[in-house]
């Protein structure tokens, strides 16, 4: 639908409206005081009137026939309402009759529908039109209705006319110029509201688009709005915070918040570091509070800006990690080196005064304790020298589904394994070759392997999980031991921190270096009495450059995810390995 035929359609509402509104209060009038008005005037007016409503009917109708021709239509519209008026100025007091106002309507109605040609015509039809029929009135040409139409002659007619064509042309030129300006502001202001709503959209695409939360508030702290990676990061929905005041976000206190507003208002903007809890992890998040202006500098109230530096702290730990690996791998290849040459002298001395010396209990018992102390601490160096000086890589490609099957059921054999242990294994597919050094990996799966048993030693399952995802192989080893809590998790792979009595803490610093060689990566989830899951991804086609960090890593470490495509049917599918009792 057009605009000038939706006004058309207005304009024929408009008049059953107007014309309603005219001669109602009229038949109003006329029943409250029959004797003030003639038979024959009330019997104009409901001519009038029908004749209104039915021209109404033939423009609706012909509002469709002529659809094509809506400028047509609306001439015809125009004209047809002149002659109304007229024939209502004649029969409702001819000169004299108020009614001649209306032409002012139909011209300013031209004038805004089809600007002032359209207007200026009408003026000119309606002024023929109201002048025809003064001049005929006054010159006896035309019958006057008696006792309704009153007649004038002389300067009268001369200056209502003059008085008739000044309104009629003044009405059509002002009004059309009123409508130009009006359509000219609205065809700007248009263009301005897509401007504007273009910006609105490329601001909110840009909101909505960095990696970063925002969270903005009023001056009281209410939350306004908030950002798609805000409620990413603090893991709740738009519905539960918009509204709520910013404490809970969860990401700050109400002293805090206090504290951090007014420093805001001094121009000073503090950044907060805090870890918030979830269930399965917990995620590291800085954050900052700034005032929020609007385009004329009035403080409207806070942005909160914050991010996810999970990740970022996990890069710093294995940074500090690997740095202090590398300084206690020179200090222990030193010390390895300083302290082995003697102990395997003080070693063998014992040992021949072991077999030397007469067999006196008390003795024969220090003895026995300092072969056994030398021996542990034997180990322990040897330990030191791996960590420090691991021997050559030898990178071939072998079926490590196979090389894990191996290593299993030898573990089901070991003494290390209890009747209240079970073992599970689960591998997909049946058969994945990778590119590494075997001996290295069979060293990874016994170091983690027994430290899992070590961790159940009122029994448990030990379950292993191997996945062939894309170039990355993801080994999994999960017991059901006690667990760790978050500070001997977090030095679970330096040297030298050992968690079992007995242990060098060389093992696992061990494995570290074996992954790290083989540029893989290495990760551990743990909780207090819930078991402990590590982690092993090693690049399928050998060594080479290091794998990238998942996203699901940087934003926590979880449970691993399934394969992006169903596995094939596996060999070795999860089932206990039995063990003799």
């Amino acid at each position: 639908m057009t605009v000038l035929e939706r006004n058309l359609r207005w304009y024929i509402a408009v008049r059953v409206v107007a014309v309603a509104s005219v001669l109602l209060p009229f038949f109003l009038v006329v029943l409250a005081h029959p004797d003030s008005f003639p038979a024959e005037a009330t019997h104009y007016v409901a001519l009038l009137a029908g004749t209104t409503f039915a021209a109404t009917l033939v423009y609706i109708g012909l509002l469709g026939l002529l659809r094509q021709h809506l400028v047509a239509h609306a001439y015809i519209q125009f004209v047809g309402d002149l002659l109304l008026i007229t024939v209502m100025v004649y029969y409702l007091g001819g000169v004299a009759s108020p009614f001649s106002l209306v032409y002012l309507v139909i011209i300013a109605v031209a004038s805004t529908l089809l600007r002032r040609r359209a207007g200026v015509t009408v003026a000119s039809c309606a002024f023929l039109l109201y002048a025809s029929l003064v001049l005929s009135l006054s010159a006896g040409w035309l019958r006057p209705v008696e006792g309704l139409t009153e007649l004038v002659s002389g300067w009268r007619v001369a200056y209502n006319l003059a008085i008739h064509f000044l309104g009629f042309y003044a009405m059509a030129l002002l009004t059309s110029f009123l409508a130009h300006n009006a359509t000219r502001a609205e065809r700007e202001l248009e263009v301005k509201s897509e401007h504007l709503a273009d910006l609105q959209v490329v601001h909110r695409d840009v909101i909505q688009s960095i990696s970063s939360g925002l969270i903005t508030t009023d001056l009281a702290g209410v939350i306004t709005s908030i950002n798609q990676a805000g409620l990413a990061i603090l893991r709740q929905s738009d519905d539960r915070l918009i509204g709520a005041p910013a404490t809970e976000s969860g990401l700050l206190s109400a002293e805090r918040w206090a504290e951090l507003t007014a420093a805001s208002e001094h121009q000073e903007r503090l950044r907060v570091e805090v870890q918030v809890p979830y269930d399965d992890d917990n995620v590291y998040v800085g954050f900052s509070v700034s005032r929020l202006n609007d385009a004329f500098g009035a403080h409207r109230g806070y942005i909160l800006i914050f991010q996810d530096l999970t990740g970022w702290r996990r890069m710093q730990d294995e940074l500090r990690l690997k740095d202090r690996m590398a300084a206690v791998g020179e200090l222990a290849a030193g010390l390895a080196h300083e302290i082995g040459n003697p102990l395997a002298a003080i070693s063998g001395s014992v040992q021949m005064l072991s077999t030397s010396l007469p067999g006196d209990a008390s003795q024969r018992r220090l003895i026995d304790i300092l072969l056994k102390e030398s021996q542990r601490l034997d180990r322990t160096i040897k330990g030191f020298l791996r960590f420090a000086r691991p021997r050559d890589r030898t990178s071939v490609p072998f079926d490590i589904a196979r090389l894990l099957t191996e290593n299993m059921e030898l573990l089901a054999n070991s003494e290390e394994v209890s009747a209240r242990h079970r073992l599970e294994l689960d591998l997909q597919p049946p058969s994945a070759h990778l590119v590494a050094d075997p001996d290295q990996v069979s060293q990874i799966f016994w170091n983690l392997a027994r430290n899992s048993l070590r961790a159940m030693p009122e029994g448990g399952t030990f379950r292993l999980i191997g996945r062939l995802d894309g170039d990355v192989y993801r080994l999994q080893v999960v017991d059901t031991g006690r667990g760790m809590p978050e500070s001997q998790r977090a030095n679970l792979f330096h040297p030298f921190q050992s968690f079992f009595d007995g242990g060098t803490g060389i093992g696992m610093a061990i494995v570290y270096r074996i992954v790290e060689d083989h540029g893989g990566r290495l990760r551990a989830e743990s909780t207090p009495g819930g078991g402990t899951t590590i982690t092993v991804e090693l690049p399928a086609a050998g060594p080479g450059e290091p794998l990238r960090r998942h996203h699901h890593e940087l934003a926590g470490a979880g449970a691993l995810p399934a394969p992006a495509t169903p596995p094939a049917p596996a060999a070795h599918p999860v089932h206990p390995v039995e063990i003799a009792g």
